[in-house]
């Protein structure tokens, strides 16, 4: 376990070392010009442009500028933004946002992963119950994201009198909503996984010599085929939870959540560099973490998994 945590943590520190100098390089080929505002360039002259191209650093070399990025990652020093909030470190500017995005996240994912593994439609299969879950899995994949958030907009404002949009006053009421919208598709996708995967477990010899044994289809079905059955799934679990908490781009749009969602594409297109590369930095440490820990989870879940073998092979 140790040989092979440390070797992915090796794997992982040159992944990000790539992903942060290519996002790097890309914003550095964008037109310099993105990194005033409409205003400054209607006003400054060239030399004023010049001057304050010299005073961030830009007009360096390439290799000297991506040196210095290089040393401030390894001292944790992630800069200033100048565009999203003029001034202040960015680390502050995240920060604010991702305490939004993980507490709708955290609460959608736990109400997405009780409700849509404990649904058992592979309980229920071929009867009523399993056909409404299926026609629900269907709807959600089927409808575009907008039209089913719009749906839940209008029977939660209307009908429960939930608030349309997200308020730092009322933060407990202007979350159901957004909470919801963000439940819908996990809820589906453990559904569906979860019914696929029972339904395959279903079939398997040990179940037959279990009702043989006498065991009651409760037993059967909690500790044998739901154990079972999610040993494929709890893999991508983490990493599910962990980009949820992320941010949403659309929902946190559609509500107006001050969350981490818009934040990247507000960044890119403000041509807040500093803000930009954390932020990739951060979903690629989220990504990864996520897989690591769904190795993990797996392994705790079926103890006869290793995550090293004899040829150090998963």
């Amino acid at each position: 376990m140790l040989k092979y945590t440390v070797k992915r943590l090796l794997q992982s520190l040159v992944t990000i070392f790539l992903i942060a100098t290519a996002v790097f390089l890309m914003m550095r080929c964008l037109p310099t010009d993105y990194y005033f505002t409409e205003e400054q360039l209607m006003k400054f002259t060239d030399q004023q442009k010049t001057a304050a191209l010299e005073a961030a650093g830009l007009t360096d070399p390439i290799p000297t500028q991506l040196v210095k990025f290089y040393n401030n990652l390894l001292h944790l020093d992630f800069g200033t933004s100048r565009r999203i909030q003029n001034g202040a470190p960015v680390v502050k500017v995240i920060g604010k946002k991702f305490g939004v995005s993980m507490r709708l996240g955290l609460i959608a994912s736990g109400i997405s992963l009780v409700v849509g593994v404990l649904i058992l439609q592979a309980a229920f299969k071929d009867k009523v119950f399993d056909w409404i879950g299926t026609a629900y899995t269907v709807f959600v994949n089927a409808v575009p994201s907008l039209v089913s958030y719009s749906l839940v907009l209008v029977f939660g404002s209307k009908y429960l009198g939930f608030p349309t949009l997200y308020s730092t006053r009322n933060v407990s009421a202007s979350s159901v909503l957004p909470i919801t919208c963000l439940s819908l598709a996990s809820i589906a996708g453990y559904a569906l996984w979860t019914r696929r995967y029972m339904v395959d477990e279903l079939t398997r010899d040990y179940i037959k010599l279990a009702r043989v044994k006498g065991l009651s289809s409760r037993e059967i079905m909690f500790k044998h085929v739901l154990r079972n059955a999610m040993v494929p799934m709890v893999q991508y679990i983490p990493q599910s939870i962990l980009l949820t908490v992320g941010g949403s781009l659309l929902m946190e749009r559609f509500f107006s959540v001050p969350g981490m969602g818009p934040l990247l594409t507000d960044a890119i297109q403000r041509y807040d560099l500093n803000v930009v590369q954390t932020l990739v930095i951060l979903y690629a440490v989220l990504g990864i973490v996520g897989v690591f820990l769904g190795d993990v989870l797996m392994m705790v879940v079926d103890p006869r998994i290793t995550l090293t073998g004899k040829e150090e092979a998963r």
